[in-house]
């Protein structure tokens, strides 16, 4: 008989431009693992929706631009499902059917949910508490094996695994026990300025943050003004707590390069931080050149990205609806037909 293949599933929001971060926590592993693994990866609209304004309203434009990115970090549509999330129905509908199932006390305890109210404080819509219900739903829809997530989502796979163990006792064995693909090495990168805090796309201070379509120009300059700390002589080794400016840049450093942080502390003696910044900014320099070009290419060509979104949405769609089925049967709905 033939092994099944091992499913991963992976997703990221389209919701403003994706970072240097995205990609080497993320992005840059998928070209990797479509060889090895059965991988399902999402554009994820719907979650986009938990911080949707009239400024960054939510448009076809953005997440024809995260596909032309999955494609230009080297996703292949024949290795690969890609898909946008608001086109597959039944991630909404098993949304509806967890949240009956998920206890409030669980979604107020996620360290996302608690640190995005406090920057909020008011106007807090209910998908903010509800988001990861709708991420279990996505990873459950597939009887995933392995999720590929960064250091911050742990939290929200150890929910998706109780709410799945929570309905199988309930209904049957209908859901995989997914587990946790994390690469650790660069599985959160974090601010350039503030390098206590995860790079984020949402920054309000953009001097935070390297965009993957941003202008070379202004990535040399965002990493030449890039926190380091005070030491005279400078000392270039990994320290999280007492040096995490250096630390971050080496993890960037490491990740793009593929040289270990022993390598690089060892090559590092003696040489001071504007050396360590002019590295950095030549291996993301090497790495961006190659992604905008690529980018560039296929976003010009949008008949094409909207023929493989509506593609990889069949595929999808034939997955999630097996299991969908599943769970409206033992729910004991009647069973659904084409009217």
């Amino acid at each position: 008989m033939k092994k099944k293949k091992i499913t991963v599933f992976s997703a990221i929001q389209p919701s403003g431009h994706l970072t240097i971060g995205n990609y080497i926590s993320v992005l840059k592993h998928w070209k990797v693992i479509q060889n090895q693994y059965k991988c399902i990866f999402c554009i994820a609209d719907l979650h986009s929706l938990t911080s949707i304004t009239k400024k960054n309203f939510l448009q076809k434009k953005s997440v024809l631009d995260t596909l032309a990115l999955y494609l230009a970090c080297g996703v292949d549509p024949n290795k690969s499902i890609i898909f946008i999330q608001s086109l597959v129905h039944e991630h909404a509908e098993l949304n509806w059917i967890l949240n009956c199932h998920t206890y409030y006390q669980e979604l107020t305890r996620m360290t996302q949910f608690k640190s995005k109210t406090e920057q909020i404080k008011k106007k807090i819509n209910a998908g903010l508490l509800n988001y990861p219900t709708l991420m279990a739903a996505d990873i459950l829809l597939y009887q995933t094996d392995k999720v590929h997530v960064g250091q911050d989502q742990k939290q929200h796979i150890e929910l998706t695994r109780n709410l799945a163990i929570r309905f199988n006792s309930h209904y049957g064995n209908i859901f995989n026990l997914p587990e946790l693909l994390i690469f650790e090495l660069g599985s959160k990168i974090m601010s350039l300025l503030e390098p206590n805090k995860k790079m984020s796309k949402s920054d309000l201070n953009q001097k935070n943050i390297i965009y993957l379509l941003d202008n070379l120009n202004n990535i040399s300059k965002k990493i030449r003004s890039s926190m380091t700390d005070s030491d005279n002589p400078p000392r270039i080794f990994y320290d999280t707590i007492n040096k995490p400016g250096i630390s971050n840049l080496l993890i960037i450093l490491s990740t793009l390069s593929e040289k270990s942080i022993f390598e690089l502390e060892n090559y590092f003696l003696g040489k001071s931080y504007l050396e360590l910044k002019k590295e950095v900014f030549d291996v993301i320099n090497k790495h961006l050149i190659k992604i905008q070009k690529k980018f560039f290419i296929y976003r010009k060509n949008q008949s094409f990205l909207i023929n493989i979104a509506y593609e990889g949405a069949k595929k999808a769609s034939i997955i999630a609806k097996k299991t969908l089925h599943k769970v409206y049967k033992n729910l004991g709905f009647l069973e659904k037909i084409n009217f």
